[in-house]
């Protein structure tokens, strides 16, 4: 069972990457592009492709949960896969109402970034922490993650609007700051090249350390320590030495792991922009050139609409419910908690100036695209890097 629930997860992966191709040839025809008619047969190769992906990860989804006995949503490898899946179910479903191809070629890609930064954690099905013995874990962090996928729909709604809309026969700070959007989304592709490229060499450094509480503990790491622990003693021969040690508030094997990624991002953008000889942005630009502004900032609303009484619902009020029944407090200032916290007020703050300030097309594009930041800084840095209540997320 288990071997059939990752083959499940590699073909929808399979089948994720099939459908981009697709969606990028069926923006070729401009009359695709317009949602009152029909998609054309590229888009609809898409969409079916996208849809037997969907399926299969619903498979793995379902025979994880019964080998596992419980919702497969309790660490960092099975709630990232659940939220590329959901992605991609909120992406189906905008696209059957809008019919907008171009939208699966920015979502489709995202998504699979996120399967395959999940795919970088370990994988091992084991017991619950007393903590996550309840049936809160399915009802907040499913709906927690089915929030933030309907939320990153409207970042990838966004990411065609700015594309599309700035200006890049010249540089300025649009270009610039939707530069550094694309180094994220590289970054993110340079994390999956390096831990998978060092856990094929089977790399391995062990540490003596002291935690936050002065207690020594051994950690080992799969990438060299740039970074390394508190007090840290290196116990493995041949192996790098830190060049920085940090405190046992932080956790330094996962900041280690965030500064390997943004360095591997850092190449990895320069060779983009060696190879296409111009900004990531503007290479991209073609593909938005026949598309509806209008559409595409309604699509981006629409789905910030949806997704945040979603969210409300899964990180406001079933985390407080589940936070009296597991610690007896409703709030307690954990990192993860006050993360929450600010997705929520960034999102009521996106809807109170969109619809009373009248912020829409380029202003409300680039909100969508700061509240999408806002959800993997939680995703990725409070997990993987500031010790809390939710660090067991982190494994």
């Amino acid at each position: 069972m288990i071997t059939l629930s990752e083959n499940l997860l590699y073909i929808a992966f399979i089948f994720y990457l099939l459908s981009i191709p697709f969606f990028g040839g069926a923006i070729k025809q401009k009359k695709n592009l317009d949602h009152q008619q029909n998609s054309g047969k590229w888009a609809t190769f898409g969409i079916v492709i996208s849809i037997i992906g969907f399926a299969a990860q619903l498979g793995f989804f379902f025979t994880r949960w019964s080998i596992a006995g419980h919702a497969p949503v309790s660490n960092l490898f099975e709630f990232t896969t659940f939220f590329g899946m959901c992605l991609v179910g909120a992406f189906i479903i905008i696209y059957f109402i809008y019919k907008t191809p171009l939208l699966g070629l920015f979502t489709m890609p995202i998504a699979l970034l996120v399967i395959a930064f999940a795919s970088m954690f370990p994988t091992d099905i084991s017991p619950l922490i007393p903590a996550l013995q309840s049936d809160w874990l399915h009802i907040h962090v499913t709906t927690v993650a089915l929030g933030e996928a309907i939320l990153a729909v409207s970042f990838g709604a966004a990411l065609i609007y700015l594309v599309k809309v700035i200006d890049q026969t010249k540089k300025s700070k649009s270009t610039t700051w939707l530069e550094v959007v694309m180094y994220g989304l590289i970054a993110t592709l340079g994390f999956v090249i390096v831990v998978s490229a060092f856990s094929f060499a089977d790399y391995k450094a062990e540490f003596n350390w002291v935690d936050k509480n002065d207690n020594e503990a051994k950690v080992e790491y799969h990438l060299p320590a740039l970074v390394g622990p508190n007090q840290g003693e290196l116990l493995t021969d041949g192996k790098m030495e830190p060049l920085v040690s940090v405190p046992g508030i932080i956790n330094a094997k996962k900041l280690n792991t965030v500064i390997w990624s943004f360095g591997a991002g850092i190449l990895l953008y320069g060779l983009f922009r060696l190879v296409l000889r111009k900004r990531i942005g503007a290479a991209l630009k073609p593909f938005t050139k026949n598309i509806n502004l209008d559409l595409v900032d309604e699509i981006s609303y629409r789905s910030v609409l949806i997704g945040f009484p979603v969210f409300t619902l899964g990180g406001l009020i079933f985390a407080m419910i589940w936070a009296q029944i597991a610690w007896t407090r409703f709030w307690g200032w954990d990192p993860k908690e006050v993360w929450a916290l600010i997705t929520w007020l960034f999102y009521a703050a996106f809807l109170h100036l969109r619809l009373s300030k009248g912020w829409h097309g380029e202003r409300s594009a680039w909100l969508a695209v700061i509240g999408f930041i806002i959800i993997m800084f939680n995703l990725v840095a409070v997990n993987l890097v500031i010790a809390g209540l939710h660090s067991y997320a982190g494994s």
